[in-house]
C-alpha cells in the first residue's frame, strides 16, 4: 500500500518540539502544490530548545533522512513519505533522536 509523501508544505517536528524548515532542492515533482522532499534534502530545524543536564543548549538544527521510498523516485532518488526515517541531528552531527512526520500529502504525485 502507498504511502503519503511529504512535500514542502507537509509538517516534520523533532523530538523536542522543533519544526523542520522543509524545502526541496528539486523543482520538478509535486503533490498537492507542495514540491517533493528527496532523501537528499536535509531541512533545517527551528524551535528547537533541547538543553543537555548540564545546563548546555544542544538544540537540533537539521533532518537526515534515512530512509526513503521503495520505489517512488525523482531523477533518481527516492522520494520520502509518511513511513520514511528521519534522524534529527544537532550540531557536529550529534544524533538526537527520530523526527517525525506529523503531516503529509497524497499519496500520488505530478512530475
Amino acid at each position: 500500500m502507498a504511502s503519503p509523501v511529504l512535500t514542502t508544505l507537509g509538517t516534520v517536528i523533532c523530538p523536542h518540539g522543533g519544526q523542520a524548515v522543509l524545502s526541496a532542492a528539486q523543482d520538478k515533482a509535486e503533490a498537492e502544490g507542495g514540491k517533493l522532499i528527496l532523501v537528499s534534502d536535509e531541512p533545517s530545524i527551528a524551535g528547537c530548545a533541547f538543553t543537555l543536564p548540564s545546563g548546555t543548549p544542544q538544540p537540533c538544527i537539521k533532518v537526515k533522512w534515512q530512509v526513503g521510498a521503495a520505489r517512488a523516485t525523482v531523477n533518481g532518488t527516492a522520494v520520502v513519505t509518511q513511513s520514511s526515517v528521519g534522524l534529527c541531528l544537532a550540531a557536529g552531527d550529534i544524533p538526537q533522536g527520530p523526527a517525525t512526520i506529523a503531516v503529509a500529502a497524497a499519496r500520488t504525485f505530478a512530475t
